[in-house]
């Protein structure tokens, strides 16, 4: 029986498989000591991030162990060094792809838990930075380990990779400058998604992504504009939902005649947002004589609204209320009118 097991042993096919089952086998038994020790540890904590963390590791550990046995057993074959050598940098290379993976995973998961806890620089604003980092940074490194695997001398590509470099940033300027405004503006915050912004040419609407290039506006009219980060950088930009509180004044103004009772025109606009929708009660409406205009006292209704995208909708009916109201109460509201005085007709001519 030993002199039979010896022989088998000997054919370095079944050595190479005893040696793949085996890397198996030990994948499975640390996938279970895993499940038995750390899982059960985490799920003592209140966090659930350990959990996460454990549930990303557990896969790649097992794939891990399967590839190093697969590494092993090919070693135990009568191959050429060339076939093994390309085997090994085929199998290098597939933990390569897994590990950058769990990676991307692990660093989303940290960020994330992070950012709820407000840690420092890191929180919902500044994960898109961090998050792009991390994706430079992953690359980076698996074509790094990638090249190492497969023999690759990095020396030449690092000097050609800089020169490219060179060329590709004078051709790609405004790609590069929306990629850095992008960055700017995420670390900045001059707005976050669902802020009503105006930029500098007149464009009005709710910021639904922030991206590394641009920036999408959703107008009132239900178009998506894209916005280049780099002409977003260089506007001035209204951020209408800024502040230490989301509501938003809103100004009427409406001329009365000259003679007109001004008490009686302050009770009739402060009666008008009452009942009106979409005003908030707090702070309390107000009513400003703002001046002497050239054909009627200025008067201006101020409104406080908590969604500015109702402005709109607000402003249209602060106008007919105000209207009907001030046709009710009597209230003349003029319109502009001029007098000409000809001071001196020309002479009538001879001929006429």
């Amino acid at each position: 029986m030993e002199e039979r097991l010896r022989e088998l042993i000997s054919i370095p096919a079944i050595r190479a498989a005893v040696i793949i089952v085996g890397s198996i086998l030990a994948a499975k038994l640390i996938e279970w000591m895993l499940s038995r020790t750390l899982v059960a540890l985490a799920r003592r904590t209140a966090s659930a991030l350990d959990d996460q963390l454990v549930d990303a590791t557990r896969r790649p550990i097992f794939i891990s162990v399967v590839l190093i046995g697969l590494g092993w057993g090919t070693d135990e074959l009568p191959l050429s060094a060339g076939a093994q050598g390309g085997i090994h940098a085929v199998l290098e290379t597939l933990a390569v792809l897994i590990w950058s993976g769990a990676s991307f995973r692990i660093g989303a998961l940290v960020l994330g838990a992070l950012s709820k806890r407000s840690f420092g620089i890191v929180d919902a604003r500044t994960i898109p930075v961090f998050d792009m980092l991390l994706k430079v940074v992953v690359i980076g490194t698996a074509v790094y380990f990638g090249f190492l695997a497969w023999d690759i001398d990095l020396t030449a590509w690092l000097a050609s990779a800089g020169i490219i470099g060179i060329a590709i940033g004078f051709a790609a300027k405004d790609t590069l400058a929306n990629l850095f405004s992008g960055i700017f503006i995420v670390a900045d915050a001059p707005y976050k998604v669902g802020d009503f912004i105006v930029l500098d040419g007149g464009l009005r609407g709710q910021v639904i992504k922030i991206g590394i290039r641009s920036t999408r506006v959703l107008t009132r009219d239900d178009i998506e504009v894209t916005v280049p980060n780099a002409v977003i950088a260089a506007s001035k930009i209204v951020n209408e939902t800024g502040g230490p509180d989301v509501k938003q004044r809103v100004r009427v103004g409406v001329d009365c005649a000259y003679g007109s009772d001004i008490d009686k025109i302050r009770a009739v606009l402060l009666a008008c947002p009452k009942a009106a929708e979409h005003i908030s009660p707090d702070p309390t409406p107000e009513v400003r004589f703002v001046e002497f205009g050239g054909s009627g006292l200025r008067f201006e209704l101020r409104v406080w609204i908590s969604d500015p995208a109702k402005r709109g909708a607000v402003i249209d009916d602060l106008h007919c209320r105000i209207y009907k109201a001030f046709q009710a109460a009597g209230i003349e509201i003029p319109y502009s009118k001029h007098d000409v005085y000809i001071k001196e007709l020309p002479a009538r001519s001879s001929l006429s």
